[in-house]
């Protein structure tokens, strides 16, 4: 665990930087800045641009991880590599001409609501490309344990630019439509650097063949698009819906209530960039042992990270909505079931990096299929009757529904849970601190009353799992830090 503790622990640094960076562009900035509808459009493009990449990378970000390690001769090794390199362009070539010939198709389709759409949709074209090559090159940093870099350009990097960039419309150096065009090419920057940073870890040695047991790999990697596609589906359709059925100004509102739940899983994505090799060594080395230990380690202390984070959130919503513009504030509704499926997701630790490392990968998928058709119909049918809270609400649905079958086929097929009784332990704390915190604030200006009543949920909190020792590995590093605090005094 000590390449995961200290990856991870940088990673959630850059992490968290890129979230508080993110938080004063999405609650200020952006509410500031840019128009309602332009903010809206935004949110619109990159969510349409997130749906796309899986499609547009093959699937190659995660082939890569998955079968890097099992080969050991360094020419089949670079027949595997330059395959991976090659693949996304089968599909970004073939998309492409598609894309021109039935343009105007295309462009009907997606502004049939908002007209204001239609100027940008090949944009979403360059933007999906940028960040499927981004995914390909930061997972050939993952496979040789380098991941804090691509970290910092995902979580960190993108924010400042686009924050530069919403201080040039302030400014009047940038019209909103030249802000849409710069954070396109903040988007080709950032995969540039990350192919740099890629060759400098380790230049790729390409071999123009094709591997031992190609065909594996190409079925491997198609239905990885489709898994890819599923999980792109169930994080950014309900954005793409609400363009589609409200008036593009509500993505915008939906997108400051979402992002306030949003960073609840924040220690999940810094741990994952790690622990997704991770278990794919340790599946190829059939350390069942080892694997289901990690499986309830990451589960345990993402929930009770991501626990904390969720009280903190949702407790102080209310607070935080009366310092943002007053048309944003009807999302309340939005950020509590948001959250409820951001924590869902902290429970289940390193669950998608197994199924996705596993043989039973092709099953995972069916299942995919299924609720990935059933959060757009769910959105279908919610979004028109309660509009922003009936798109929570789909979602939530949906992820809970996936993120059970997902629980449940691992334990069916490799007899492991992320489960145990300090879980248990860790959810009746929740309900106890959310009950007795809920309908209590202080009397002061909205930012001192989120420092003061967050301070004291926070230290309550981590006191109370510390003396229940609901997780070896937190106490452990408690006592660790106390230990060096004394040394040096």
């Amino acid at each position: 665990m000590g390449v995961v503790v200290k990856q991870s622990v940088q990673n959630t640094i850059y992490t968290y930087m890129g979230f508080a960076i993110g938080a004063v562009n999405t609650l200020f900035l952006y509410t500031n800045f840019l128009s309602d509808q332009y903010y809206g459009l935004v949110g619109y493009i990159l969510s349409a641009s997130n749906i796309l990449m899986p499609l547009l990378t093959f699937g190659v970000q995660n082939t890569l991880v998955k079968f890097y390690s099992s080969f050991k001769d360094d020419s089949e090794q670079g027949k595997f590599t330059y395959m991976m390199f090659l693949l996304p362009l089968l599909i970004i070539i073939p998309v492409g001409i598609l894309g021109i010939a039935g343009y105007d198709i295309v462009v009907s389709f997606l502004s049939r609501k908002n007209q204001i759409v239609s100027d940008y949709v090949w944009v979403i074209y360059i933007t999906a490309i940028a960040m499927a090559y981004f995914e390909v090159f930061f997972a050939w940093t993952k496979v040789h344990m380098k991941t804090v870099y691509g970290n910092f350009l995902k979580e960190v990097f993108l924010r400042i630019i686009v924050m530069l960039l919403l201080f040039a419309v302030f400014f009047n150096w940038l019209s909103a439509e030249g802000f849409i065009f710069g954070m396109m090419l903040a988007y080709i920057l950032r995969m540039l650097l990350m192919m740099l940073s890629a060759i400098k870890v380790k230049r790729p040695v390409l071999v123009r063949s094709l591997p031992n047991d190609s065909s594996k790999i190409i079925r491997y990697t198609s239905l990885i698009i489709l898994a890819g596609s599923i999980a792109m589906i169930l994080l950014d359709v309900d954005k793409f819906m609400i363009g589609q059925y409200e008036s593009i100004e509500n993505i915008a509102f939906y997108n400051v209530a979402v992002y306030m739940a949003a960073v609840i899983v924040v220690p999940a994505r810094a741990m994952h960039q790690i622990t997704y090799p991770l278990t794919a060594r340790l599946l190829n080395e059939k350390d069942k042992a080892g694997l289901s230990n990690l499986y309830k380690r990451s589960s345990l202390n993402l929930f009770i990270i991501g626990g904390l984070i969720f009280l903190l959130v949702v407790l102080n919503a209310n607070q935080l909505y009366l310092i943002i513009p007053e048309q944003y504030r009807g999302g309340i509704s939005v950020v509590f079931l948001i959250a409820v499926a951001k924590l869902f997701e902290c429970l289940l630790g390193n669950n998608n990096s197994i199924l996705f490392n596993s043989d039973y990968y092709r099953m995972v998928l069916f299942f995919g299929v299924f609720l990935a058709v059933l959060t757009i119909f769910l959105n279908t049918v919610f979004i028109p009757l309660w509009g922003i809270n009936g798109a929570a609400f789909a979602t939530l649905m949906s992820f809970v529904a996936y993120s059970l079958i997902k629980i449940w086929f691992v334990y069916n097929k490799l007899q492991m849970h992320p489960f145990t009784f300090k879980t248990l332990g860790t959810a009746i704390v929740l309900l106890i601190f959310t009950g007795l915190f809920y309908f209590w604030d202080f009397t002061f200006h909205p930012l001192v009353n989120i420092v003061l009543k967050g301070s004291v949920i926070a230290i309550g909190y981590l006191l109370v799992i510390i003396k229940l020792k609901l997780s070896d590995d937190i106490v452990d590093l408690t006592e660790k830090i106390m230990l060096k605090t004394k040394l040096r005094r």
